[in-house]
């Protein structure tokens, strides 16, 4: 486990945001299902990315990266078809990638593939048992003792598909990809309120550019089916979930100007630069750049930030609410317990190791500022986004921070380091 030591130290200057991760995901997958050839560009060979490459290739798709020009070319001509046979078992590795998991179950049982779904980390326990409830009642065998290894067989039936909106909107996204494949209509039916809907709009949009419609109802979605997926070369917009560490950097320690950006992104997590203005923080938009630079940050009156719709924020939003006047609350974040840590227990016990003052409640964190943090020795609980927050949180430290689980970062952001190092006076 690597460890990973920081001088107190200011971050200025230019970043690139790094392709996004939820971006990738999609388009690769679809450009698999189009079953043509396509390229992805620009793409960071992340963890979680790699497992996405690796279940198509596993399916029957042929993919190369180019290195220099951050590419990856794909022949999906073979997709859902393996040399080996359609009735043979496959196994598919699925990391720690969550979305990975969740898009390629109903994907293969669209396909009528006998698959075993497999991962490492937490994943194996992470919910996936919505799948179990409504992939049944239309034609798929599910075989679990709960988590992974997780087996279907059979093939996916058109029809009515009812699941709570309170869970991850990965599930929805899933179905959307593979409705369409099926030869009559479908409907996804949603009980409550979709939270993370964002990501299900970049779902759609994503479907649009590759040819598929989708039509939202007053209950949920309707898919038409017997449609195509049609080959296109995707270009993936830059990241909004990790500008967001480099934004919060710029406002806390220094000035950063993070470049790649598009402002009419779908995105749920650009809503880091309407928050980091609410704080007070200097943020200014020119064409795809942002900057953020050292301001005087103070939490609006009786602040509360509902984050059902942007969980992947909180942990950089307890980083900047601490060194922020005024208390802040972080509320209906439940669902990160359940990520690649129990995100509320880790981003508040990491803080407090290093002189914050963060106070978990059931469904998010309580935050008093501290003037700065105290430096420490912080765990990342191998969680990537609690690594860099932890490292954001080293820029405004009276002592060095050392961060045990360093390489956490590789999940999802391979070359934050190299930018953090870069970014420090």
């Amino acid at each position: 486990m690597t460890e990973k030591h920081i001088l107190p130290s200011q971050l200025f200057g230019r970043v690139a945001a790094p392709p996004a991760k939820s971006d990738a995901h999609r388009g690769l997958i679809c450009a698999c299902l189009s079953r043509g050839k396509a390229t992805l560009h620009p793409i960071a060979l992340s963890r979680d990315i790699q497992a996405t490459i690796a279940c198509a290739e596993a399916l029957g798709a042929i993919i190369t990266y180019d290195l220099t020009k951050k590419t990856i070319n794909i022949n999906a001509e073979n997709f859902g078809l393996p040399q080996e046979g359609k009735n043979t078992k496959i196994t598919l590795d699925c990391g720690e990638s969550g979305s990975t998991l969740r898009f390629f179950i109903p994907i293969a049982a669209a396909l009528g593939l006998n698959v075993v779904f497999t991962g490492e980390g937490r994943l194996p326990k992470r919910p996936i048992g919505i799948y179990e409830e409504i992939l049944p009642p239309q034609g798929i065998a599910c075989k679990t003792k709960g988590g992974l290894p997780f087996e279907i067989s059979g093939t996916l039936q058109c029809g009515v598909f009812t699941l709570p909106g309170n869970v991850s909107s990965q599930f929805v996204s899933g179905l959307l990809m593979a409705l369409p494949m099926l030869p009559q209509s479908s409907e996804v039916v949603l009980t409550s309120p979709l939270e993370s809907e964002g990501y299900v709009q970049m779902t759609i949009s994503t479907l649009k550019r590759f040819g598929v419609k989708i039509a939202k109802t007053a209950t949920g979605y309707s898919v038409p089916g017997g449609q195509k997926y049609n080959p296109c070369n995707y270009e993936v917009e830059g990241d909004w979930s990790q500008a967001a560490f480099w934004l919060v950097a710029g406002a806390i320690s220094g000035s950063v100007t993070v470049t790649g950006l598009s402002k009419n992104s779908l995105q749920p997590d650009k809503k880091i630069a309407e928050i980091l203005k609410a704080y007070g923080a200097s943020i200014e938009f020119d064409g795809d750049e942002v900057t953020a630079q050292l301001s005087f940050l103070q939490a609006p009156d009786d602040c509360k930030i509902d984050v059902c719709q942007i969980p992947v924020l909180v942990h950089v939003l307890a980083v900047l609410a601490s060194l922020s006047e005024g208390k802040t609350k972080i509320t209906n974040a439940q669902r990160l317990r359940i990520k690649e840590s129990d995100r509320l227990f880790a981003i508040s016990t990491a803080l407090n190791a290093i002189g914050g003052n963060v106070k978990e409640t059931d469904d998010g964190l309580i935050i008093t500022p501290i003037k700065e943090f105290t430096g420490g020795t912080a765990h990342s609980f191998n969680d990537h986004r609690i690594a860099m927050s932890l490292a954001i949180a080293a820029t405004k430290s009276t002592a060095p921070i050392t961060i045990t689980g360093a390489e956490a970062v590789n999940k999802s952001y391979p070359d934050f380091w190299n930018e953090f190092n870069r970014l420090s006076l």
